[in-house]
């Protein structure tokens, strides 16, 4: 398949594939640029139309698969909030009775574990999903430059 690439059709393919690293600098340029430059040149080459719609897939479902991890998390967030704010656990309760201040962290007092666990869960999944990114993102980039197809794991295709 390299022998019938022209180098700017592998070219632009790569940089498809790298400008989703644009999500450092400008927001939602991980979506922007690519849609821009696929939807420039898809109908003139079959390569960059291929790999257009694989950056672009891979980049909105790891955006969906962070959404959904971050709903994940929320019930934990909610459950954690109201503890916050129950004094008791500080021994702040009874802070206009100077004489009898007792102010005491005992293990029991604490819920961490109740919430801690999944969210950690969470967001070391989010770093999973992180690392993923970086690294297929920059496969796709030099497979790609390289003249062969590349197709993400874990890519829900939503542009066909």
């Amino acid at each position: 398949m390299t022998e019938s690439l022209t180098k700017h059709e592998r070219n632009l393919s790569a940089i498809i594939h790298a400008s989703t690293f644009s999500k450092f600098f400008i927001p939602f340029g991980n979506f922007i640029i690519p849609l821009v430059l696929w939807s420039a040149n898809k109908k003139q080459y079959e390569f960059v139309d291929h790999n257009g719609k694989q950056a672009l897939n891979f980049q909105i479902s790891l955006l969906l698969y962070s959404i959904v991890l971050g709903i994940i998390s929320i019930p934990f967030f909610i459950g954690f909030f109201p503890n916050i704010f129950d004094l008791d656990h500080f021994g702040f309760n009874r802070i206009n009775n100077f004489n009898n201040l007792n102010i005491n962290f005992d293990s029991d007092d604490f819920r961490f574990g109740t919430w801690l666990l999944p969210l950690g869960i969470s967001g070391l999944l989010q770093g999973v999903l992180f690392v993923i990114n970086m690294v297929y993102t920059i496969l796709a980039t030099i497979r790609t430059n390289e003249g062969q197809t590349f197709k993400y794991p874990i890519t829900i295709n939503f542009i066909k």
